[in-house]
């Protein structure tokens, strides 16, 4: 049995619409599926776009920082306190950089800490704590977020009441 190999284009290129071949799609509407087909195509690449273009978007929010030193002139003692905090694993940074955290969002253990954020407990490393007194009452964290994961920078706990 001889195929019709040659007289179907053999290597030629096809276009796009005969990757559906009419005798395959009996009684079915030969537009609708090519439609169907080039509204499929595009899903993945849009996808993907609509993702980088969230993230992008969103991770700016996350960032929020006293950049001109607005907030420093209303106590400048505090300021200059929040500037110098440091733990064990570097400067924190200001209270700009901070996150205030709740009391039913941290707790102590056996002398360690743990604390939530984003709805996950992260565990506080003992070098991250800070050891000075906390002139502000309140518990702050500054966390690190990365690719694998949360890490904490600094934690200063509060008094809790």
């Amino acid at each position: 049995m001889m195929s019709n190999w040659i007289d179907s284009g053999g290597h030629e290129p096809r276009q796009a619409s005969d990757a559906y071949p009419t005798e395959t799609l009996a009684g079915t509407n030969l537009a609708k599926v090519l439609a169907l087909a080039r509204a499929t195509r595009w899903k993945p690449p849009l996808r993907i776009a609509c993702a980088v273009l969230l993230t992008a978007l969103v991770s700016q929010l996350g960032h929020a920082r006293d950049v001109d030193g607005k907030y420093a002139a209303q106590n400048p003692e505090l300021h200059q306190w929040f500037e110098g905090l440091k733990s064990g694993k570097g400067p924190c940074c200001s209270d700009a950089d901070g996150t205030a955290v709740s009391d039913v969002d941290w707790e102590s253990s056996n002398g360690h800490y743990k604390v939530r954020l984003d709805n996950e407990w992260v565990d506080v490393p003992d070098e991250a704590v800070i050891t000075e007194p906390n002139r502000i009452g309140r518990t702050m964290v500054w966390p690190i977020r990365g690719y694998l994961g949360i890490s904490i920078r600094c934690f200063m706990p509060g008094s809790m009441t």
